[in-house]
């Protein structure tokens, strides 16, 4: 066990102490967030707080963990696999691309690849909860289609990775920066047509 998983620790209120960080880190971010807050929020001592996640950045990594897995469940309910591919992969971008033009999901970005240089661990989790969870969710999603033979995809990974990377385009990296950073509905649809087109026209059968 590494050092930083082994010091997240669980115990009768650890769900509570979840819940109430998902709270304030949805509502104030990762740097507007104070121990205060969230201990107020999960209704806990900072002691108990500090028990459970001596670290905040751990305690924002878990709750972008769940928050990840979460909406990936979500979206796996609301898709299914009986429409046609391209409304299927359009839900599926839609979703993905607004996940990452928001603010948590930018946050989660910003913290978690800053910090992931000194704390490995931490870089290692955002990976499985991020890029890791798209490619696994997206895999789930493109199988039955191949299956059918609508799509012909050989390699399932690369081309659940490249479904991903297409939904950031320039959008995302633009709001990463600052520079420009336009969510408007017509921006967002931009990025989601031009993904399912570019994706389409490389694996539909």
């Amino acid at each position: 066990m590494t050092a930083i998983a082994a010091e997240i620790k669980k115990g009768r209120k650890f769900d509570q102490v979840l819940e109430g960080a998902r709270q304030v880190f949805m509502r104030d971010g990762f740097e507007g967030s104070s121990v205060d807050d969230i201990a107020r929020a999960a209704g806990v001592s900072k002691a108990t707080l500090y028990s459970y996640f001596p670290d905040k950045r751990l305690l924002f990594s878990e709750v972008a963990r769940i928050e990840c897995n979460r909406q990936a469940e979500e979206a796996l309910e609301v898709i299914g696999t009986d429409a046609p591919v391209e409304q299927v992969l359009q839900e599926a971008a839609n979703r993905i691309v607004r996940f990452f033009l928001s603010d948590f999901g930018q946050q989660v970005y910003r913290i978690c690849v800053s910090e992931s240089y000194r704390f490995p661990e931490l870089g290692k989790r955002f990976y499985e909860s991020g890029p890791a969870l798209v490619r696994a969710r997206m895999s789930q999603v493109l199988s039955p289609y191949v299956e059918k033979g609508i799509l012909k995809i050989d390699d399932m990974d690369l081309a659940a990775n490249q479904f991903g990377e297409l939904c950031k385009s320039d959008l995302f990296v633009r709001c990463l920066c600052g520079v420009e950073c336009q969510k408007s509905e017509a921006d967002i649809e931009r990025v989601v047509n031009g993904a399912v087109e570019m994706f389409l026209a490389r694996y539909k059968a």
